[in-house]
């Protein structure tokens, strides 16, 4: 186990926007960043990073928390994993404590499968460079295929010894167990026995975002007809490869500082092009892109350029991917390379600077690209030309942008040398039809949602009013339960002449020890459940320690109380995402005047209370003939009074809430 020395130097050290900005192209919002949420499809921003405060808050998926927590929900770490991973990002050394029988039995299944496929990358980039069968074999491979010693680490290539079972073994020797070996594909079971799935192929390890080792990709150099030329890693709990990008890991930080990628179909298209100096680039390893695979380049740009090899039947084949880009609402341009050139041989013979400029002359919009590509086919036939148009606007049907849609028409109609109006009417009926199928979906919503809302009763506006005052009460102890301010003590004394009066002292406390003396003296306890829990967990904090470190405090919560908390103090960053500054409204800062807030929540809070009870007396007052209601309308009267004083004092006009 990790120990906890470890893991404060963690918490410590990590900067929870530099641990995003790996994985998230943030923008700079004042104080804090922005950028599109990591956990959902949308247009724009409402991911926020609040440096100071340590935490983030994904408002579009409602997800929030830390450093830790971001890495758990975003690449499916356990804990000890995203520890781990900070300790590495941030060079600090790992401090274990021996485990119980129970905890390595306890060991994830996928920690133990990440394990292996990690040992695997070791075991092959190892025998690549110090086995003789390696050199010889693999890394002569590499060599003719002018990968440098750098680019052979950079994406830890490997070679696979040709005997059947030499993996397999090595793997067993150092105690790694069969089940993972086959359960991550890397050993193939036989009753006789297991041998290694990439015997005798160069390999090269699949990465996630975050690093981990997902599968493999084995390429044979023999002629052996019989064997595929290249081989992947079956699909498991850990690799699904419509949902992985070979090269995300070493391109992401390019993708998000240059704002666009490059998408090419192998990995040494991917190797050749980061050798030469371009390393925003991944691939799709040969498989028809998907979706999921989009929405991974989404999360770091808006912009993708497709690079083709120079075949025609490569193009074509190629060319359906871009309606998936276009449907996810990303911005797309396309680029061939000459006749028998590939990303790969074209970076290997060409200058950095010639590369650029030839992928910056090249790349042309989508539209150019298919009305290029298919006006050969077309020509002078009427039915083929009519056929090619009808596919270009198909494709401008998935532009969810309706200014973008126009834009693309009209660029259409003068290519193709057809009116507007034609293509804007085919375009209308693509886009009904979807907006039907889309249509009767929502309607089948609505009527489950009408069902529920029916059977689901209405609540007060009370309640609202309780939970929102419950959870500004939270929301002072976290921003502020330490700091020291002053407040207005009032008495009641007896003066030189026998009268009563009341007295005003100014008297500085705690903010956390008045919420809680003020709480006390009302003998009122938070009516939410978890707000109560947390109000009470937060008093004992402060009892024991001087300061609240937000990072540190959210370790030793529980999941909801972390979500909670999480919500609560990134609520006030919902106003940088919409720039009022820069619309010359400035929001006023609680932090201005926290002695004034904190005791205009708590006599907000005391006003709701009595009110409360003014209700309870009205209802218990009988309209029978003969009733005596004298005391509970005088208790009313009493506490009318109450409320106006509180009025005079939050400097407003009295009104009920009821």
């Amino acid at each position: 186990m990790i120990s906890q020395a470890t893991i404060d130097t963690v918490f410590e050290t990590a900067r929870v926007e530099e641990v995003i900005g790996d994985f998230v192209h943030l923008k700079r919002a004042g104080s804090n960043f922005k950028g599109l949420s990591p956990f959902s499809d949308e247009r724009s921003p409402s991911f926020m990073v609040s440096p100071a405060k340590g935490i983030w808050k994904d408002f579009s998926s409602g997800k929030g928390g830390n450093s830790v927590a971001f890495l758990m929900e975003h690449s499916h770490f356990t804990y000890p994993e995203a520890i781990r991973f900070l300790a590495k990002k941030y060079n600090i050394e790992i401090e274990e404590t021996e485990q119980s029988d129970e905890d390595k039995l306890n060991t994830d299944v996928r920690e133990s499968m990440y394990l292996v496929s990690e040992f695997a990358k070791k075991y092959f980039h190892d025998i690549l460079l110090n086995s003789e069968e390696g050199k010889a074999i693999g890394l002569s491979y590499f060599k003719e295929r002018g990968f440098t010693s750098d680019t052979i680490k950079k994406f830890s290539l490997g070679y696979s010894p040709e005997t059947w079972d030499a993996f397999t073994k090595e793997a067993l020797g150092k105690g790694y167990k069969m089940e993972f070996l086959e359960s991550t594909g890397l050993t193939i079971a036989r009753e006789d026995r297991p041998f290694d799935r990439f015997k005798s192929r160069v390999m090269f390890p699949i990465q996630s975002m975050s690093g981990r080792v997902l599968g493999f990709g084995g390429r044979i150099l023999t002629n052996d007809k019989k064997s595929a030329k290249y081989l992947n890693s079956p699909e498991s709990d850990i690799y699904h490869k419509s949902k992985v990008l070979y090269g995300i890991f070493q391109a992401k930080q390019s993708i998000a500082k240059l704002n666009n990628c490059f998408l090419v179909e192998g990995y040494t298209d991917v190797i050749q092009f980061n050798q030469a100096g371009i390393e925003n680039v991944v691939a799709s390893s040969g498989t028809a892109l998907t979706p999921d695979q989009i929405r991974l380049i989404n999360r770091l740009t808006k912009n993708i350029t497709v690079l083709f090899d120079g075949d025609a039947a490569g193009l074509r084949a190629s060319v359906r991917g871009i309606d998936l880009i276009l449907e996810e609402g990303m911005n797309v341009k396309v680029c061939a390379f000459p006749d028998g050139e590939d990303p790969d041989s074209f970076a290997r013979k060409t200058s950095y600077d010639d590369l650029v400029a030839y992928l910056d002359t090249n790349a042309k919009d989508f539209i150019q690209f298919k009305a290029s590509l298919l006006m050969n086919d077309a020509k002078n036939d009427p039915v083929k030309k009519a056929d090619l148009i009808r596919d270009m606007v198909t494709s401008i049907s998935k532009i969810p942008d309706r200014i973008q849609r126009e834009i693309y028409i009209q660029e259409c109609s003068r290519i193709m040398d057809i009116s507007e109006q034609v293509l804007t009417s085919t375009l209308a009926q693509l886009v009904q039809k979807d907006i039907t199928e889309v249509g009767k979906k929502v309607k089948q919503d609505q009527k489950a949602f009408e069902v529920v809302k029916n059977e689901s009763p209405v609540q007060g506006a009370k309640v609202d009013v309780l939970y929102r005052l419950e959870r500004k009460i939270i929301e002072i102890l976290l921003l502020y339960g330490n700091k020291t301010e002053e407040f207005e003590d009032v008495f009641l004394k007896t003066n030189e002449d026998g009268e009563i009066e009341n007295v005003i002292e100014r008297k500085e406390y705690k903010v956390y020890q008045r919420v809680y003396l003020s709480l006390q003296e009302d003998e009122v306890e938070l009516a939410n459940p978890l707000f109560r829990d947390i109000f009470n967990d937060l008093i004992q904090y402060f009892l024991q320690n001087e300061n609240l470190e937000i990072e540190k405090y959210l370790m030793h919560l529980n999941s909801d109380f972390a979500q909670e908390v999480t919500d609560i103090l990134m609520e006030d960053e919902r106003v940088v995402l919409h720039n009022w500054e820069g619309q010359n409204i400035i929001p006023k800062t609680k932090s201005e005047t926290i002695g004034q807030y904190v005791s205009e929540t708590i006599l907000t809070m005391r006003w709701y209370l009595v009110d409360k009870i003014i209700d309870e007396l009205k209802n218990s007052v009988s309209n029978e003939p003969g009733s005596d209601n004298t005391e509970s309308m005088s208790m009313a009267m009493d506490y009318y009074k109450l409320i106006n004083s509180f009025s005079k004092k939050l400097g407003r006009v009295m009104s009920r809430y009821s």
